[in-house]
């Protein structure tokens, strides 16, 4: 952006003129200028959370009442029937462990893969960082998260289970999961504008995504040989990390540098996308 000041307008007032320019580089992320945007960004946020429990009864009651039903679904069908090993872990809370990440994550790219398209009335009347809106998308649901963790914790006092030391560790897995989810919907917000399949396409993802991740079995059940491939996905070692943190589970280092290695490889490209499609976003949407 460049500010040309001293031009003369009408009645020989100076004026300033900016100029919005498109970024130069593949990898642009100006930090200085998300952080001048950061109320908008606020605005963005309490916006979703509006829109999401706007005219429903039970409003915030949603965050504990969709990981508890998948939790006894799941405890049902996979802990009892099926009979899949837990690692000595009660079954339902192995899973609940598991499942507030993938809710998170899960919310989150589905928000942010719609979010440029919903705002393109205002993509074309006025300038702020493009990049703010799949960024709010998954922002947002960390509301739901945090209201998630009293039921879990209802559980873990029910079951007798007290986290060690490694629940101070837990904060840092929260961030991967919130850049997990912001490296995927980078590029599925920048896709959408110009393919709107994704966008319907992004709740079948989800469903093939959430059994390709130890959200129901553990690691054990994967064959060694798999272990590569299957670390490829990054949910893999939020979720790992999520269960050392609480519930003081082993996690398999391999598996989970694997998959750290996988998030930055889509974080990284994503941005670069995002910022080779920037400038044309406006107008396509």
């Amino acid at each position: 952006m460049v500010q040309v000041e001293g031009q003369p307008a009408e009645g020989g007032l100076p004026v300033d003129i900016r100029i919005i320019e498109p970024p130069r580089s593949r990898f642009s992320l100006d930090l200085r200028e998300l952080w001048a945007y950061r109320e908008l960004l606020y605005f963005f946020i309490w916006r979703d959370v509006k829109v999401r429990y706007k005219q429903t009864m039970l409003g915030f009651l949603w965050a504990l009442i969709q990981p508890l039903f998948m939790m006894l679904i799941f405890t049902i069908f996979f802990g009892r029937l099926a009979r899949i090993p837990s690692e000595n872990i009660p079954y339902p809370l192995f899973c609940l462990v598991a499942l507030l990440p993938w809710q998170f994550f899960a919310e989150g790219i589905a928000r942010s893969t719609t979010s440029i398209v919903n705002h393109a009335s205002l993509m074309t009347k006025v300038y702020f960082p493009r990049i703010l809106l799949p960024l709010a998308g998954i922002l947002s649901p960390l509301i739901d998260l945090s209201i998630a963790f009293t039921l879990l914790a209802v559980v873990m006092f029910y079951f007798g289970v007290v986290p060690g030391v490694t629940l101070l560790l837990l904060p840092i897995f929260v961030i991967l999961a919130l850049i997990t989810s912001f490296a995927v919907g980078v590029w599925l917000s920048a896709l959408n504008v110009y393919y709107r399949d994704f966008q319907y396409s992004v709740p079948f993802l989800i469903q093939i995504w959430l059994f390709a991740s130890p959200v129901i079995y553990p690691v054990s059940v994967i064959p060694e040989e798999w272990h590569i491939v299957w670390g490829l996905n990054p949910m893999v070692g939020v979720i790992e990390g999520f269960r050392w943190s609480l519930l003081g589970t082993t996690p398999s280092v391999g598996l989970t540098l694997t998959s750290l290695g996988a998030l930055v490889l889509l974080l990284v490209t994503g941005l670069m996308y995002f910022a080779h499609v920037e400038q044309n976003l406006a107008d396509v949407v």
